[in-house]
């Protein structure tokens, strides 16, 4: 499972943390594996399977 870098950043701009979005968006990659960046993730307080891509058909 990997999560759009973009859903991450638009979470963290709906809880106005627009620091941490720019940050996020100049650091992590496109795709985001969240088993490599799940300490960054909790610090964030961003549950990855809020997050995750829907399952293509």
């Amino acid at each position: 499972m990997r999560i759009a870098r973009y859903r991450i950043v638009a979470a963290l701009r709906r809880r106005d943390q627009q620091f941490r979005a720019d940050w996020v968006e100049r650091e992590l990659p496109e795709r985001v594996d969240p088993a490599k960046h799940v300490g960054l993730l909790a610090t964030l307080r961003l549950d990855p399977a809020d997050l995750a891509d829907a399952p293509s058909p």
